[in-house]
């Protein structure tokens, strides 16, 4: 057996487990597997996901892996990255508060606040159908029909896909009943993030997310996004949201619009440490 020192982080209790590559590479486990047994509540450290730093890049900064708590890989988090950010920068393997990250989901750029939070450049969202990827023709208010009833839904994709849906319902207990049949739905072919939005006012909302390879988390940064940039194309919404997730709130920013969506979309929010270890596998 080998022992190695992890860092356990969360964003809005969406929460991870940071490896340095070095002790990664300690390990002689492919990352799936490490991910699944790490992530374990009951037989590891327990986390939604895994984040390994990626020292080796040549067209950004630095770079991470990112591994869902079954063991499958995820373009981008939101949370995530703001944690992960963090991470690097007070290690000192980062010298400056804005830098760029080598992500599936390409490059991304954080930058550490002078107040704590983080705030993170997270691309243009992605709403052609074939790229999201969903089967429809046109990506907002389409019917995705499950067991016993139809949600109108909104697909977006932030490097990973979304469906979102807006209701007057209880976000959680929708979340809860459905979430899994919409993650799995045949409209998806490599399945989705589900959330579930209550619109409060046109700069606040509530979300509640069933996360792809996670099922219900705390807090989905790209979520939120993916919410804000379907209230906005729904009218509903203006260019700055408060979103409130069962975990805290993170600001999203975003000045498209349906005549011009060609607009990158900001996140800003908290990440905090939980604890330093070490574990044998």
């Amino acid at each position: 057996m080998t022992i190695i020192n992890f860092t356990k982080m969360q964003g809005l209790g969406n929460d991870f487990i940071v490896l340095d590559f070095e002790e990664y590479k300690k390990t002689n486990k492919n990352p799936e597997e490490l991910a699944i047994k790490l992530c374990d509540r009951h037989f590891g450290i327990g986390a939604d996901g895994l984040m390994i730093v990626n020292p080796n890049t040549t067209q950004t900064d630095i770079g991470w892996f990112f591994y869902n708590n079954d063991g499958s890989i995820a373009q981008m988090c939101g949370n995530g990255i703001r944690c992960f950010a963090k991470y690097v920068y007070e290690k000192g393997l980062i010298n400056k508060k804005e830098f760029s990250v080598e992500t599936k989901a390409g490059t991304i750029i954080p930058k550490i606040l002078d107040n704590g939070l983080i705030k993170v450049n997270m691309n243009k969202p992605i709403l052609e159908p074939k790229k999201i990827p969903v089967n429809v023709e046109n990506n907002l208010n389409f019917e995705v029909k499950v067991s016993d009833r139809t949600f109108m839904a909104n697909a977006v994709s932030m490097g990973n896909p979304h469906c979102v849906i807006i209701t007057d319902e209880n976000t959680k207990e929708l979340a809860l009943k459905y979430g899994r049949e919409i993650e799995t739905h045949k409209l998806f072919p490599e399945k989705t993030n589900v959330e579930f939005i209550k619109i409060l006012s046109r700069n606040e909302m509530n979300l509640d997310v069933w996360e792809r390879g996670c099922a219900i988390t705390l807090a989905c940064g790209t979520g939120a996004c993916a919410s804000v940039t379907a209230a906005i194309l729904n009218g509903l919404c203006d260019k700055e949201v408060k979103v409130n997730l069962p975990g805290g709130q993170l600001i999203i920013e975003w000045e498209g619009n349906k005549v011009n969506t060609n607009h990158d979309i900001y996140m800003s929010g908290p990440a905090t440490y939980s604890f330093t270890g070490q574990i044998e596998v």
